[in-house]
Formats: C-alpha cells, structure tokens, sequence
C-alpha cells in the first residue's frame, strides 16, 4: 500500500498544498506550530475517516471556510477524494464514483497512527482503550464498526425511555425485554471480536516490547469485562449472550433508578502487564512509553500480516519522547515493509542511512 499523492485545500492550517510522494520513508519537517501534525493528520484522515485530534469533522475545516478537500492516489492507481463540508455530512470518492459504505474505505487504504498523545492508551481511564481496540477490530473487520455503531444508538434509546413518560405510565417491561434482547446479542459479538484482537496482536506486542527494551519481561494483555461468570476461554456465543441477557435483567430495578447502563462493552476495560504488574497503576514513564510504542507496532504488523497488505504508519511528534536507543531500535525498524510518516522539528535524530533512503517534506 503505497500513497504516491497527496493534496489538502483549506485543511486545519494549509490553505492548498499539493506532492508526489516518491519514498517509502517520509520526514515531514518544519517548527512547531506550521502544520507537519496537520499534514499526518489529513494522511490519517484519508484512510480512516476520522481524526483522533477533532471532536467534529468540522473542526478540520479551515476557518472562514465552508469545506474542505482532502485527496490521496493510491499505487498510482486509485484516486480517493474526501470532501468536508461545514453543513452537511462528508463525501467519499473512489475514482470519482461516491463511496456509499463509508467501511469500504478499507478496501483501499488503511493506516495505523501514533502520536504522543497515544500514552493515554496506557496511562489513562478505560475509555482510551476501548477506543483503541475497536479501531484494531475495524481495520481487520470493517463491519464491526457497524456494531459499535447499532450498539450506541441502543444505548441511547435505551437510556432515553428510562426517562420516558411512556416508562413512567406503564412500566412496560416489553419494550425493556426488547432492549435486552438486541444489547445481549450485539454485546456479545464486540465482546468476541475484542477479545479475539488481543488474542492475536499479544504475540506481536512481546516480540516488539522485547525487542525496545531489550529484555525477557513477561507481557499479559488481559479483557476486563463485566460479564459475571464468564472464563477466558468461553466463546460460545449463545452462552454468552444468554449470561448478558441475564445480567441486564437483574440490574434492571437499579437502571430504572439512575437511567444508565452501568454494565457492557461501553464500561469494559483491558490491561496491561509487565511480569503481572500494572503498567497503568505501576509502571515508570519509560516502562509506559516502551508499552505503547510495542503497542502500536504489533497492531501494524497484525494488520500486515493478517491483510498480506502493509498499512501506512504514521509517527507524529513521537521521536522527541524516547531516549535514543529507542529512536534508533525504532527508526531502524520503519519503512521497510510499510510505508511511514514522520514528523520532525530537526534532522539530527536521523542518521544517514535513513536520511539516504527518506523523502524529506519541507514546511
């Protein structure tokens, strides 16, 4: 997978900016605040259709303008064009014929980002890691995002007729049994499919966590979740489902009460360990930014590896938090197989080799 075009119009600070991008490595320099982020991050909205840096698509609309455009060319073949509007939702195009399923997307790019904000992963409350392992399970399974997608909106709905007047006259258990129904059996299938990701992408994470540290430490990567009952090894899905189920009637007084769903795939969490110790709770600096770092290259190679297709890996502002053994464990590592984005303030960091085989964007 080899993006060989790119060019943004009135995206975040770049009022036009077009290239041919002709290496596998790119080092995207400039100082800070003249848009190198902003660049990586139109490459990363380009082949996931969000930004990890944007509450809304809107923010990435330049200001006084009313859209943007972000299109990329693919192996010198397939053109793919995002239009941005400021009212309205956005447009995908494929070889100018409109992408009507935005997870086809998939079928033609796919990227894997870090940023240093990324530590959150590690570092930081449950949400950041759900977050992260559904982008795992949509990039090997673009329907899953749908799931997240039915699951939401459940949620909603079913947070909404707690408050109803419809709930407060009758006290209808029908629709309630309706509810549980859909959430056991949606629940179980993302319950599944996160848990079978970390199944796969762990033995990358110790090969690549052994490799940056340069010791044996035992890596455990572990799903949390709510479900009573329920073994590391069960996968039977009408088991599952039924336990769910189950669960969901038995807290229904106290959900009743508060309105909220205390209980599913929006409150479960994953750990990480070294040698059975938290790296969240536990873990030094150093210890968290090797962990995410492991993290991340494990989820290219998965991706790499499980596709037969290399995505794109992007580092934005990641070199200036590792010590320089890991910059060079890691920079000797990239742009190999895949194709990769680095953003960078100084060339100093990269050594001549790399420097010979780079393609260096000036900001």
């Amino acid at each position: 997978m080899f993006l060989n075009k790119l060019k943004i119009k009135n995206f975040r600070n770049h009022n036009s900016f077009e290239i041919d991008l002709k290496e596998q490595r790119l080092i995207v320099l400039g100082s800070n605040g003249i848009g190198k982020s902003n660049l990586l991050e139109s490459v990363e909205f380009l082949s996931q259709l969000k930004s990890n840096r944007a509450l809304s698509d809107k923010d990435l609309i330049q200001n006084n303008s009313d859209m943007a455009v972000v299109l990329g060319q693919i192996d010198f073949r397939d053109e793919l064009k995002l239009n941005l509007f400021r009212k309205g939702p956005k447009k995908i195009y494929v070889n100018e014929s409109i992408l009507k399923k935005q997870s086809e997307i998939k079928n033609y790019i796919r990227s894997v980002c870090f940023c240093s904000n990324d530590i959150d992963i590690v570092k930081s409350e449950p949400s950041y890691r759900r977050i992260w392992i559904d982008k795992v399970v949509s990039q090997l399974e673009p329907v899953y995002q749908d799931l997240i997608n039915r699951f939401n909106r459940l949620l909603k709905q079913r947070s909404h007729f707690w408050r109803s007047e419809s709930f407060l006259k009758t006290q209808s258990s029908d629709i309630v049994e309706s509810f549980d129904i859909q959430m056991s059996i949606i629940s179980t299938r993302i319950f599944r499919r996160r848990r079978r990701a970390l199944l796969k992408i762990k033995p990358y994470v110790e090969y690549w966590h052994n490799h940056l540290s340069k010791s044996k430490e035992q890596i455990g990567i572990n799903y949390l979740s709510g479900i009573q009952n329920i073994s590391p090894e069960e996968e039977e899905e009408e088991v599952i489902s039924k336990k769910i189920a189950e669960q969901l009637l038995n807290q229904r007084s106290t959900e009743a009460l508060t309105g909220k769903c205390n209980f599913g795939p929006h409150r479960d969490d994953i750990e990480f360990l070294i040698n059975n110790i938290s790296v969240r709770k536990y873990g030094s600096s150093g210890q968290q930014r090797t962990f995410i770092l492991a993290l991340k290259m494990a989820e290219l190679d998965l991706l790499n590896k499980t596709l037969n297709v290399p995505p794109i890996l992007i580092l934005d502002d990641v070199l200036a938090e590792l010590d320089i053994t890991r910059q060079n464990l890691l920079l000797n590592s990239v742009g190999k197989d895949s194709q990769c984005f680095i953003s960078a303030t100084h060339l100093d960091k990269f050594n001549q080799s790399f420097l010979g085989s780079s393609q260096i964007i000036y900001l």
